[in-house]
């Protein structure tokens, strides 16, 4: 099984994005009031500053305590003036004669169309370039589209073969099924049965570093951990998540408490006491490997250590640690930020030490590559 969601278009991200501002901002949106606000849009059109406006008005705000913090979510929002307060509302006017009002066709309704479709096709394009930003230069805005594009990827974890069989209609003859098929019909001749291996979800472990230079990354790369925690939730698979830094940190059972990505983040960050701290890689991963991986959890893993590879400590150990790593682990990625970057070489003393020993050192800066990950991982 997988996660997987509808396409969001550029306009849909967008107007998620401010109803996750308001949120941010302390206006209490509940879903349902989302849900109405987009269909109010979708009457109204998206096109029209003034529309969008009201349409929300009518929707999200359900306290006049509240319009005055809307109005600056809004104007902070969209870079546009808040409409008059003498102004009619186009959303009720709009709800008044859409019954009425005469289907409009013709040259103008055409260039109306045609107009709606560039807006959108420019939005879905802006979306796409986002895809492939740098998630450390993005501005705030643009990382809370992020988080909103995150709900579009599609999660396919990864399995092994088991050493049960079971019935198949192809594979293997299975000779005791066939014989005792043979008896039933007291000798007579019967189908021939067959039989094929049944396969079991293989474990992803997934170590963030959340050191001073890997904080831009980190909130990016603990939502991506808080997909396949959510995706092991549904499809029989085990997923573990750590944060390193200075110390090792469980964040599992904080990801696994709620299904929404920003309340997840809350819980994670409140679990991590070294976040934007220093780095001693080797000390943690030898604390894994001591504490989690001989105990089983890394062993026949796909573990993928996500850091840019800087070592205050010896880089001699972080060597070891990922060499005892590569061989209890079914695969060994290093994902680091920086790999996909123009320029980029793997000079650090950390990574030079742990490269003889990785499966892939793999890219993870922008959308698109975490989008690569999750495939390697479903293959893996």
């Amino acid at each position: 099984m997988s996660v997987s969601t509808e396409p969001l278009t550029g306009v849909d991200v967008a107007l998620a994005g401010f109803v996750s501002a308001l949120r941010a901002a302390g206006v209490p949106v509940t879903t349902h009031s989302t849900q109405a606000f987009l269909q109010a849009v979708c009457e109204v059109g998206a096109d029209d500053a003034g529309a969008v406006y009201w349409a929300g008005r009518a929707t999200l705000c359900h306290s006049p305590d509240v319009r005055t913090l809307y109005d600056r979510v809004f104007e902070s929002w969209f870079a546009g003036k808040v409409p008059r307060r003498g102004r009619a509302n186009p959303y009720q006017q709009q709800q008044r004669s859409s019954a009425a009002a005469p289907l409009v066709d013709g040259p103008a309704a055409g260039r109306r169309v045609e107009e709606s479709e560039e807006v959108v096709r420019a939005d879905a394009s802006g979306a796409e370039v986002l895809r492939h930003r740098d998630v450390a230069d993005m501005s705030a805005a643009e990382r809370i589209e992020l988080a909103l594009l995150f709900a579009g990827l599609t999660v396919h974890l990864p399995r092994r073969s088991a050493a049960r069989r079971r019935g198949a209609s192809r594979g293997e003859v299975d000779a005791r099924a066939t014989v005792r098929e043979q008896l039933r019909r007291g000798g007579e001749v019967g189908p021939i049965r067959w039989r094929r291996r049944t396969t079991r979800p293989r474990r992803v472990v997934l170590l963030v570093d959340v050191s001073g230079s890997m904080s831009p990354y980190a909130d990016a790369l603990l939502r991506l951990g808080h997909l396949l925690v959510r995706a092991a939730a549904t499809d029989g698979n085990r997923v573990e998540v750590f944060s390193i830094g200075t110390r090792l940190t469980r964040l599992t059972p904080a990801l696994r408490r709620t299904r929404d990505p920003d309340a997840a983040m809350r819980l994670a960050g409140e679990q991590v006491p070294d976040w934007s701290g220093g780095t001693r890689l080797g000390e943690v991963l030898k604390a894994f490997t001591d504490r989690w991986g001989q105990r089983g959890l890394a062993r026949g893993a796909v573990l993928v250590v996500c850091s840019d590879g800087w070592e205050r400590g010896d880089a001699t150990m972080l060597g070891e640690q990922a060499q005892r790593l590569a061989r209890l682990t079914h695969r060994l990625v290093w994902l680091n930020p920086h790999r996909g970057k123009d320029g980029y070489l793997p000079v650090q003393a950390g990574i030079v030490a742990v490269v003889p020993h990785v499966d892939d050192l793999v890219a993870g800066h922008s959308l698109a590559t975490f989008t690569e990950l999750l495939e390697l991982v479903r293959r893996s």
